[in-house]
């Protein structure tokens, strides 16, 4: 590859990670601003307990973060990008375990954020493959971080796995209507755009991307199945019984 060709390619990556980091951090507070960021103005219910305003903190956390980590590459401060990794290895840390007990206890007590008409317990899927997924292709980038290509690739896709939540909170009530085709169909949509776009570029199909976005988008209707078996509502019921 030349090198205007390397360059040209560098700087589309980093236009296309900061563009990933503005519309990640407006779709939080989009689907947020009714219930957290800006309930005082919407008069929304209180927050069921500290565990939820932890969970809350863990995540917003995580998303300035990340648009901290683009920022540091996009003015080449890479040795501090790279000192930073401890910082994302602790919060991705605390995420899944406040996650994985926040939805427990989701499920055990009730909570506004299950849809109406599906059980807690078997909507306990959803957030408990998020949870999974992320801790998964966290991992995997921490994995290939010295495979810049596999690493970058990797946290996009903790990107695309965290949109489901906030995309559903986003109050428009046709696309709501739509259910699991509109929450988990824009990711779905997002996650083959990215696939395309990639091997486009580069010129190459990316296997860790394409892995990955398979798992993702393969994850939706899964859960979605499991959640209506015996055997799933057995398991979380012995769930909720033990951890919440």
């Amino acid at each position: 590859m030349a090198a205007n060709e390397s360059l040209d390619l560098r700087l589309s990556e980093r236009r296309l990670f900061a563009a990933v980091a503005a519309v990640f951090a407006l779709v939080v507070l989009a689907g947020f601003a009714r219930t957290y960021y800006l309930k005082f103005a919407f008069g929304t219910p209180p927050l069921p307990g500290l565990l939820v305003h932890l969970h809350g903190l863990l995540m917003t956390a995580w998303v300035v973060f990340f648009i901290a980590q683009i920022w540091l590459i996009r003015s080449k401060r890479h040795a501090v990008h790279m000192r930073n990794g401890i910082i994302g290895i602790v919060l991705a840390t605390a995420m899944t375990v406040v996650g994985f007990f926040t939805a427990v206890a989701a499920a055990k007590n009730g909570s506004a954020a299950t849809p109406a008409g599906i059980p807690p317990l078997a909507f306990l899927s959803v957030p408990l493959f998020d949870i999974a997924l992320f801790a998964l292709f966290f991992g995997a980038a921490l994995h290939y971080r010295k495979q810049p290509a596999n690493h970058k690739r990797l946290l996009l896709l903790t990107v695309l796995n965290f949109l489901p939540p906030a995309i559903a909170r986003i109050p428009i009530t046709s696309l709501q209507a739509f259910g699991p085709l509109y929450f988990f169909g824009v990711p779905t949509v997002l996650a083959i755009g990215l696939l395309i776009y990639d091997t486009r570029k580069n010129g190459k199909l990316n296997r860790v991307l394409l892995a990955g976005s398979l798992l993702l988008i393969a994850s939706y209707p899964l859960r979605i199945m499991l959640s209506t078996t015996e055997a799933w509502m057995r398991f979380a019921t012995w769930l909720t019984t033990r951890a919440a």
